[in-house]
């Protein structure tokens, strides 16, 4: 089996279902009858089995940690599996193993050297300890992401002298094709612990996957990042997505918005205050920059900064200096990596004087577009089916299916609100549902709008509007989206924008004007 199959597979695939895709194709890949994904827990501070696999059954027991023996010699919980020996004999409790000496376990072993490693009969080597059942050949191969290890993957037999180096390139082969999904399946259960919410779904539209294309490209590095989109397009979760994926994971990661605190305290809320700076002031505060310190500075809704407060950020982005408010000492230096979120028109902000360009173009070096949640409505059922199933465990109840009746009644929506919208409704509809089934009469009352107008029969066609009139009513409102999300794809650019839709620029202005869609850097209708 082929890592590219492994890659095809695993894009498919849930990110909970990850470690067992991935355990399942080792197996078929070596000729194994036992294995096992180990992944690294910075908060357990040791190796986690994620999967395990031995002569067909699962058999992964929860909440078991392998940690070093210079961790502390006694783990809190300790379970490597069979395919890393650890012994569990000396147990003080079910959870509670003690690691002596070199007889750590395999798995932890080649964590630790970030190296492969072959075993061609355990009875002969010193990193092999029994647990659950005897095996005799293992393999182990790091799992890198980011050029440093992230987990183990591990496959055995109870005979000796199965595997060979061979074995060990193929199963290298496989942790490589693995490591990003792996990856992206530690970032959804982080986002779960942090937000309660999942990390981003993969593949949702072209749009989303040049999203994660840059995501990926753009993490290891300390660019800033600008994330825009509508309201509601999941821009903190792109924003938490980045620091998961940086080199930056394991220091803070600090969020303020900008546009929920009064102008006259966000210069102190960034950069802190001494004593006595203004009144009030009675004591000294650190400011959210300082907090950053060596990690991320999520900026939100980064269009609200005041003029007079954007020299001072930029100053922090460029030299690495704040200076706390009232302070008449040396700037604080700082390493802070910032990621700038916002819905405006930063362009049309900087044109108007009431965003400086200097600091636009510095916050501008990477740019992610986030797709309005209208551009893939053809992925709703599975998004629907993601938010019912968190809602359900969330609220402690039954997990009701999506009837036929609801997902029309979304899909005919056209989400203002985008994902979080979405999301929101599901909510609404799970509390209130009492059946087997969601149905539309569930939903907030602002979906009734996108249900079908009831027709009443009538005496005669004179009573109702012409064939020319329903047509215009039903093409309007598609025509108008249509065009302010090909020129907002298009940059403003009206003859781009036409040589796309097929059309001559003249006849593109004309509909512009028809359909009342103003130009700027991106497009607005009147009703906007």
């Amino acid at each position: 089996m082929k890592a590219g199959e492994l890659e095809r597979a695993l894009s498919e695939a849930r990110p909970e279902a990850v470690p067992r895709e991935l355990t399942r194709h080792a197996l078929a890949a070596t000729g194994a009858t036992h294995g096992a994904l180990f992944l690294w827990d910075k908060k357990a501070g040791g190796l986690v089995l994620a999967h395990h696999v031995a002569e067909g059954l699962t058999v992964t027991l929860p909440d078991q940690v392998l940690r070093s023996p210079a961790s502390g010699g006694a783990g809190r919980s300790v379970h490597a599996g069979a395919d890393a020996g650890v012994d569990l004999s000396q147990s003080r409790s079910p959870r509670e193993a003690r690691l002596g000496g070199s007889r750590a376990g395999i798995a932890l072993h080649c964590f630790e050297s970030d190296a492969p490693y072959l075993c061609r009969d355990s009875a002969n080597d010193p990193h092999y300890t029994r647990y659950l059942l005897d095996v005799r050949s293992i393999a182990a191969a790091p799992i890198r992401y980011q050029k440093k290890p992230i987990g183990v993957l591990t496959v055995s037999t109870r005979a000796a002298d199965q595997f060979s180096k061979e074995t060990l390139r193929v199963l290298g082969d496989l942790a490589v094709a693995a490591a990003p999904f792996v990856r992206r399946g530690q970032a959804d259960r982080q986002s779960r612990e942090e937000t309660g919410r999942p990390f981003l779904i993969g593949g949702l539209s072209p749009e989303w996957r040049e999203v994660e294309r840059r995501i990926e490209l753009a993490s290891p590095t300390s660019a800033p990042i600008l994330v825009r989109g509508e309201s509601g397009t999941g821009k903190d979760l792109v924003s938490r997505a980045i620091h998961g994926a940086s080199r930056r994971a394991d220091k803070p990661y600090v969020t303020v918005n900008c546009a929920a605190i009064p102008e006259t305290l966000l210069e102190s809320i960034l950069f802190g205050h001494v004593r006595g700076a203004f009144t009030g002031a009675s004591f000294e505060k650190v400011g959210e920059f300082q907090k950053a310190d060596g990690g991320t500075l999520f900026l939100d809704e980064v269009g609200e900064l005041p003029v007079a407060l954007q020299a001072k950020v930029l100053r922090a982005v460029e030299q690495g200096e704040v200076q706390p408010l009232g302070s008449n000492a040396a700037p604080e230096r700082v390493d802070v990596r910032l990621i700038c979120a916002t819905n405006r028109d930063l362009e049309a902000m900087v044109a108007s004087g009431t965003f400086r360009d200097d600091l636009f173009y510095r916050l501008g070096v990477m740019t992610l577009e986030l797709p309005p949640l209208r551009r893939y409505k053809d992925q709703l059922e599975v998004m629907a089916s993601v938010f019912v199933e968190q809602t359900a465990a969330r609220h402690g109840k039954p997990a009701p299916r999506l009837s036929p009746a609801i997902m029309a009644r979304l899909t005919a929506y056209d989400y203002p609100g985008n994902v979080r919208e979405l999301r929101n409704a599901i909510e609404h509809a799970v509390i209130l549902c009492t059946g087997p089934e969601l149905t539309p009469d569930e939903l907030p009352r602002s979906f009734a709008r996108a249900a079908a107008p009831e027709r009443s029969p009538r005496k005669g066609r004179a009573e109702g509007p012409t064939l020319r009139v329903l047509r215009e009513q039903w093409l309007a409102p598609l025509e108008r989206r249509y065009l302010v999300d090909l020129l907002a794809d298009h940059r403003g650019n009206v003859r781009s924008a036409a040589a796309a839709a097929g059309i001559d620029p003249v006849t593109m202005y004309r509909l512009l004007r028809r359909r009342g869609v103003k130009l700027r850097k991106t497009a607005h209708t009147d009703e906007e």
